[in-house]
Parts: C-alpha cells; structure tokens; sequence
C-alpha cells in the first residue's frame, strides 16, 4: 500500500534522548540517522508499540485500509 497507516512527526523527535520507538518496535523499522528520525512502515506487524513507547506523541497510527496490512495463514 502506497497510503502509510503510520506517520512520524520527525520535527517532534528532536531532541528525544530515550528515542524509545527504536528500541520497542520488534520489526526494527525505526532508525535515528543524522539526528533525524526515519520509518519504513511497509514491514511494519501493525502492534501499535511504537505509538505507545512515544512520551512526546510524535507517532500517528491508524489501522491500514481494508485489504491491506498483516495477513496471517494458518498452517
């Protein structure tokens, strides 16, 4: 999906020391480069941690559009 279901206000994470949503998200999708905040959300398993990790509020999350995001299979 070309419609991120997760936005970061980079602006926000600024001077965030803990930067704890590098540490918490368990797909390892955020990345602190050159004192900026990067996210890749399409490998993203869609559990919120990040968005709860956040003391400054800096994450927008959203359930993806219908048709769209984690499938599971059972095998």
């Amino acid at each position: 999906d070309k419609q991120p279901h997760i936005r970061v206000n980079s602006e926000m994470c600024q001077g965030c020391d803990l930067t704890p949503c590098v540490y918490v998200c368990p797909a390892g999708l955020f990345e602190l480069l050159g004192g900026e905040m990067h996210f890749s959300y399409e490998h993203c398993l869609e559990c919120g941690t990040c968005y709860v990790a956040c003391d400054r509020k800096a994450i927008e999350w959203e359930y993806p559009r219908g048709g769209w995001g984690v499938s599971f299979r059972a095998s």
